[in-house]
């Protein structure tokens, strides 16, 4: 019985990036930051936990340009992340599957991330007092 060769689904190469497929993208990077993210959270708590000379070491290397970096890229990923959760939450209940309000709800999603993003870092680093 000879085995009959398959036609290969289009891949990456194939498809122009759409908002829908790079947001789907992007909310899996994001799911995975957060994952790390949330192990940070918790050697954190161990370092609390631990020892003073753990937590001061913990916090000089969080007050670093590299740890605020680090902060930066958690808090953007949890809003992105979680207002794009909102968004599937409202396709869960059969809302917004015209693909103007798909469209519109995406676009919507990326400018409150950025907006929830820096409003976040501001008003929490004393920008605005």
């Amino acid at each position: 019985m000879a085995t009959q060769e398959r036609p290969l689904s289009p891949h990456l190469q194939v498809y122009k990036p759409q908002i829908t497929s790079v947001m789907s993208i992007i909310h899996r990077a994001t799911g995975v930051v957060l994952a790390v993210g949330g192990l940070v959270l918790a050697a954190w708590l161990v370092a609390a936990a631990g020892s003073p000379q753990g937590y001061q070491a913990f916090s000089s290397l969080m007050g670093s340009l590299a740890g605020k970096l680090a902060l930066f890229v958690f808090s953007a990923c949890l809003v992105y992340h979680f207002l794009n959760g909102l968004r599937h939450l409202a396709w869960d209940t059969g809302r917004g599957y015209d693909i103007p309000k798909v469209y519109a709800s995406g676009y919507t999603v990326l400018a409150l991330s950025v907006v929830l993003t820096a409003a976040l870092w501001w008003f929490g680093l004393g920008g605005a007092a």
